[in-house]
């Protein structure tokens, strides 16, 4: 896939920006709040926005929001620890993997497929990474052991790679459907020329 023009990354941006702001708030969901789309919009912006500054812009986002609902929205602190550090590697696997899969983005059934598997391999590293320094080194677990943390492993991480992919499903169904609707715009143009 081609790199996005000026305007069509800003509005990719926006989107993702959005959507970040209207999901962090809460990590699993409930009645009132979808879940957590962060690692989504991590594998989104690295397949559409590519850019190293748009994933530092998009880190420093996640940082201010959670710093924003700690303190003025009365969210739990209780996962901000020294591991919090390691959302930048674990991010970074999702906006990465993103990246190196963008230009074989074409919109075709197997490139698509593709980029959910890519998306489904870099869910899963950067759930590893965040949910193993958490367990490890974040202090809220007095003896850590691997049962434990195995345990950990198997309780959330499905939900969480689940949540992702289902987000990045949506991404891709509209690319899929504004690459319909360009074709159609710019067949029209033509056909009226």
């Amino acid at each position: 896939m081609k790199p996005l023009s000026r305007t069509g990354f800003v509005c990719v941006a926006a989107v993702l920006a959005a959507l970040m702001l209207a999901t962090r708030v809460s990590h699993m969901g409930d009645a009132l709040h979808l879940p957590d789309a962060s690692m989504a919009v991590f594998f989104l912006g690295g397949l559409y926005l590519r850019r190293h500054l748009a994933f530092v812009a998009c880190l420093l986002l996640a940082v201010l929001i959670d710093w924003a609902v700690i303190t003025f929205a009365g969210v739990s602190n209780f996962c901000v620890t020294v591991a919090y550090a390691f959302l930048l590697p674990a991010y970074a696997a999702l906006w990465y993997g993103g990246r190196l899969y963008a230009d074989r983005l074409d919109g075709g059934a197997w490139s698509l497929l593709g980029a959910l598997g890519v998306a489904l391999v870099s869910a899963s590293v950067c759930f590893a990474i965040s949910n193993g320094s958490f367990y490890w080194l974040g202090g809220r677990f007095p003896h850590p052991d691997l049962t434990g943390y195995l345990a950990g492993v198997w309780r959330w991480g499905p939900m969480f790679v689940r949540v992702t992919l289902g987000y990045v499903v949506a991404g891709l169904l509209a690319h899929v459907a504004v690459r319909a609707l360009a074709r159609r715009l710019h067949g029209g143009e033509a056909a009226r020329a």
